[in-house]
């Protein structure tokens, strides 16, 4: 492992642990609304740490909060560009926007996925033989 992904994952971590208001509302409302989409929270991808990702729909959430200025916008494309780069949507939706339009959020976050991956199948096709 490279350096830079091994302190992304720490960084992660920590994250995870000290995650915002708006990413804890929305990570509960992501767990109890069964979508047939698995997400990860504070997700390392390359450099980055995603405040929400779907490996399988390859989709990041990010929340952008009061802090997010010039200075923050200047980073945050830099960071979007680098994620579309390597094959990421990237989906950002505000603090007040989680407080205020929870619904509305994941209705978008749902247009955005689509249809989910079929469950694997119970039932295993026929072996060698048994057709």
């Amino acid at each position: 492992m490279r350096d830079g992904e091994q302190k992304s994952r720490k960084f992660a971590r920590r994250l995870r642990k000290e995650m915002t208001d708006a990413e804890v509302i929305l990570w509960a409302f992501i767990r109890r609304n069964a979508t047939g989409w698995r997400f990860r929270r504070q997700h390392p991808i390359g450099p980055y740490v995603a405040d929400f990702a779907c490996i399988a729909a390859r989709l990041v959430i990010e929340i952008d909060g009061a802090t997010h200025g010039a200075d923050a916008a200047s980073y945050d494309a830099a960071r979007t560009r680098h994620l579309e780069g390597a094959g990421w949507r990237v989906l950002r939706v505000g603090n007040l926007d989680v407080y205020r339009e929870l619904d509305g959020v994941w209705r978008k976050i749902i247009d955005v996925l689509g249809t989910p991956p079929s469950p694997p199948s119970a039932v295993l096709p026929p072996q060698a033989g048994e057709e």
